[in-house]
């Protein structure tokens, strides 16, 4: 029997550019949590509007740069998993140096990177900033609690198949960093935990941006759902929020809903068309 895991979800405004700056305000809000997972907004330490690939690549830094180190050593502290989404370069193969826009997944052990999810559905003008992600969907154990991890990043949301991969991976929980901007999501969400029989957290940003000859407001009500979809953590639409809660993760591994019926073995591939 798994011991309950304790989630933190935090709602957190960035300012746009200040990297230092964030990082110190996203510290001090959790600075007095203990929590198995920590969970921050899309592009927590950057802001958002980039107006074009060459100032997101100049806010972006490779994966074990500073924001690892700094919520690495956090995530020590605490012994906490830390999710965290940042602007991530990397030079591939022939040298060219690729921005993404990603999370990082940090586990509470002395390790030398983390593991890094990249966005794999591109919202609106961030087509205009980063390069698609390649890394596919994946599930990370949690190095010290009985709990499977899975990440993804706000408008992947839209597409029923990555919460799915995910929760077809194993995941108990999902980690959704976000940027959302739209309500349709707020309907959408719990069914993306009960149609998987997971927990969901939604890490959103509040406040607005104008950078890119318009302003584009965040909408905050970050929130936590259980497996059945109920909201169990919701935070407002306007503040900077810490959201807590404590889960049972053994009813994330019971697909079953009667005697008859479970969300997996029912499924019948051979009739869908993805």
């Amino acid at each position: 029997m798994s011991a309950p895991i304790t989630v933190c979800t935090v709602q957190f405004t960035p300012i746009f550019g200040d990297k230092n700056g964030n990082r110190e305000r996203m510290s001090a809000l959790i600075r007095d949590v203990e929590a198995d997972i920590i969970i921050f907004p899309e592009l927590a330490t950057t802001g958002y509007c980039f107006v074009n690939a060459e100032e997101a690549q100049q806010y972006a830094e490779y994966a074990d740069g500073a924001t690892f180190q700094y919520f690495h050593t956090l995530a020590q502290e605490k012994q906490s998993v830390i999710i965290c989404g940042f602007a991530e370069m990397i030079a591939d193969k022939s040298g060219t140096i690729q921005t993404y826009n990603s999370a990082m997944i940090i586990q509470p052990t002395p390790i030398t990177i983390p593991l890094v999810y990249r966005k794999t559905h591109l919202f609106y003008k961030e087509k205009y900033c980063f390069t698609a992600g390649n890394t596919g969907f994946f599930v990370v154990q949690h190095a010290l609690k009985d709990v499977r991890i899975g990440t993804m990043i706000c408008y992947d949301w839209r597409f029923p198949e990555a919460a799915r991969t995910l929760a077809l991976m194993g995941a108990d929980f999902i980690a959704c960093p976000s940027n959302l901007i739209t309500e349709v999501w707020v309907r959408t969400m719990p069914a993306r935990a009960v149609e998987n029989g997971v927990y969901l957290s939604v890490a959103n940003r509040a406040g607005a941006e104008d950078r890119i000859g318009e302003v584009v407001s965040f909408n905050g009500q970050s929130a936590m759902y259980d497996t059945l979809g109920k909201t169990i953590a919701h935070a407002n639409a306007t503040d900077d929020a810490i959201l807590l809660a404590t889960v049972d993760i053994q009813k994330a591994r019971n697909k079953a809903f009667n005697s008859e019926n479970h969300l997996f073995h029912d499924r019948r591939p051979s009739m869908y068309e993805l």
